[in-house]
């Protein structure tokens, strides 16, 4: 749904920002705005302040900054559309909707919330009755206490086709079943019947706290051991986490949140004391389960058991998350004690065993590399081949560029170290240090680097790095990363650099008559030819008659100084955007920062131009 801006920024006028944020966070009177510790990490001196002139606060901590909106979205854990609509309810304002279609089934679920809160109610007084002794056995049995049974609303379903039915029937037939209640038989020659029967009961609700559908667990033998209400015009299982609406809040003190396979394990962590726990409802992780937990943390540790399944699990979670990881967005894995699940390992080591597995959890690169590596044995090239083709595509599957070219220089790396090779004799002047791989990734230019002068680096500048990489192979290896970095627009020259890149990944030490040698199988001696031909900048790597270490130097400095400034324009973009959008102080001090770094990087660079070549 799109909303105009007229009409957001009418609501963030008729919301007093102070007032909405003093809900929960002590604010202090400083001036013309108010000032409180920052909700959003620890500290003891106050520098999270709130401005209702302007509509935003700002920490100069930890630089969180918003406006009402982003308040409820990053301090509450709402869906955007969750927030406009509960600013809108406080300010009298009515949200517009995009088609008739549409408000219908918002009216339509308006509706249900009643008939689902009803339905709560009745189920928490069964289990209080004669007929849920059962279930308070078996709640006693697995160590759930009063209080946990009334924070989670724990309830009981009879074992009776009608009794629910009966209990609500004021809502009428129809409602009950479009809320999941009920079950209406196909031929429609029957009386619907009651959904849950024979089970024990607790809510599912959404990140407002309201109860949008109810998962039961059977007591007894017989199968599914939990049946989840189905998909409803409040419940979509695949955009909904269990105690989503609970671990939002603590996932902010606990600076983490954790994803665990079941329901029932999420409440045992939280009766442990460990209230940032959510599950999924019966499916695997989908894209927008992982939206809603990096709205929380930007590294979600998932909890799941040892066993085969747990473990499928997990991976099925870290391969959906790859087309959305990025910068500072990532998951981590903790892997149980085969046949223990979170409740098991606290009742019989405490709280600190599992505390400490969740304190050093397994980095998602790590589990995709242990999951290929344990998929099969690696005793023939085919095999190895098979094993690299996986984790390429893996690789690739990674949206952002600059992750992708990290998670295929961290593969390779890998496979480089795993797998024989042919070893070269020994050059002592010209060889890689001790202990470091001379692998170096293929990578293309990024999007972002592509911006650099539009078309990528001065034709100029790109001939003398090229060259002097002729000249100096042995610091391809070692300086591979930002080399790959270089934003080379010109095709024939970007090719080129990848294929001096790959013989320097495939070749322990490279000196410039084998590279010579290399290139001429590789098909781009031509290229190599014209470049030599071609008038340009002159450095001291491209000079003959400089001093060779003076050279190297300089050529080192040139390559990261290129490589890092499409990084550096970005953040100075992005910088002057926080500016002209808060207009605070801290985002004008960033951005001179950022805009000195990039003078001072211009500066280093023509310092080292000699002037042209010959």
């Amino acid at each position: 749904m799109t909303l105009s801006p007229a009409f957001l920024d009418e609501l963030r006028a008729r919301t007093l920002l102070s007032a909405l944020i003093g809900r929960t966070t002590r604010l202090i009177k400083a001036g013309r705005e108010f000032k409180a510790c920052c909700p959003f990490h620890n500290e003891k001196t106050p520098s999270f302040y709130v401005n209702d002139e302007k509509g935003f606060y700002h920490c100069f901590g930890c630089q969180a900054h918003g406006d009402a909106i982003s308040w409820l979205t990053d301090a509450r854990g709402l869906a955007f559309m969750d927030a406009v609509k509960e600013l809108a309810d406080a300010a009298g304002m009515e949200v517009p909707a995009p088609d008739p279609r549409a408000q219908a089934k918002a009216e339509r679920a308006a509706g249900l919330y009643e008939v689902m809160e009803a339905a709560q109610a009745w189920f928490a007084e069964q289990l209080g009755g004669l007929e849920g002794a059962s279930a308070r056995a078996y709640l006693e049995k697995r160590g759930i206490d009063a209080k946990t049974r009334t924070k989670f609303g724990f309830g009981f379903a009879p074992d009776a086709r009608g009794r629910l039915k009966g209990a609500l029937t004021r809502f009428g037939n129809d409602k009950l079943v479009e809320a999941g209640l009920l079950i209406a038989p196909d031929d429609g020659n029957r009386e619907p019947y009651d959904r849950f029967r024979g089970r024990l009961t607790f809510p599912i609700r959404d990140p407002r706290g309201r109860v949008i559908a109810f998962s039961a667990r059977i007591l007894g033998a017989g199968e599914p051991k939990y049946l989840n209400s189905p998909d409803t015009p409040l419940f979509d299982k695949g955009r909904t986490l269990f105690n989503f609406d609970k671990a939002a809040p603590a996932s902010r003190d606990a600076k983490r949140v954790i994803v665990v396979e079941g329901q029932m394990d999420v409440i045992a962590l939280d009766q442990a004391g460990i209230g940032e726990a959510v599950a999924p409802l019966g499916t695997a992780t989908t894209e927008a389960q992982l939206g809603l937990l990096w709205r929380l943390s930007p590294v979600p540790v998932f909890c799941f058991d040892g066993d085969a399944a747990g473990q499928k699990a997990a991976v099925r979670a870290a391969l959906r998350a790859l087309p959305q990881i990025a910068p500072g967005r990532s998951l981590g894995f903790v892997t149980l004690p085969t046949g223990q699940d979170p409740d098991d390992l606290i009742r019989a080591k405490g709280r600190g065993a599992l505390e400490a597995l969740l304190d050093a959890p397994e980095p998602l690169v790590e589990r995709l590399w242990r999951h290929e590596l344990e998929a099969g044995p690696l005793k023939t090239p085919e095999q190895r081949a098979g094993l690299k083709r996986r984790l390429i595509d893996h690789a690739a599957a990674i949206a952002d560029p600059d992750v992708r070219d990290q998670y295929r220089a961290e593969f390779f790396a890998r496979l480089d170290g795993l797998m024989p090779r042919r070893q070269a004799p020994a050059r002592p002047d010209r060889r890689f240090p001790p202990g470091r791989t001379p692998f170096v990734p293929w990578r293309p230019a990024s999007a972002e680097a592509k911006a650099v002068g539009r078309g990528g680096l001065d034709p100029q500048l790109t001939g003398a790095v090229l060259q002097g990489l002729l000249r100096f192979p042995a610091l391809i290896g070692e300086h591979g990363e930002a080399i790959a970095a270089l934003p080379i627009g010109d095709r024939q020259a970007a090719e080129l650099r990848d294929t001096l890149l790959e013989a320097a990944m495939t070749h322990a030490a490279l000196d410039p008559e084998r590279l010579h040698t290399i290139l001429a199988e590789r098909g781009v001696a031509a290229l190599v030819e014209a470049l030599r031909l071609r008038r340009g900048l002159a450095f001291s790597f491209t000079r003959r008659d400089a001093d060779p270490d003076r050279a190297r130097r300089d050529l080192v400095l040139v390559v990261e100084t290129l490589a890092a400034r499409p990084g550096l324009d970005a953040a100075l973009e992005a910088a002057t955007a926080r500016l002209k959008a808060a207009g605070d102080e801290a985002a004008f001090a960033e951005q001179q920062r950022l805009r000195a770094a990039r003078d001072e990087a211009d500066r280093k660079l023509a310092t080292l131009i000699e002037g042209d070549a010959d």
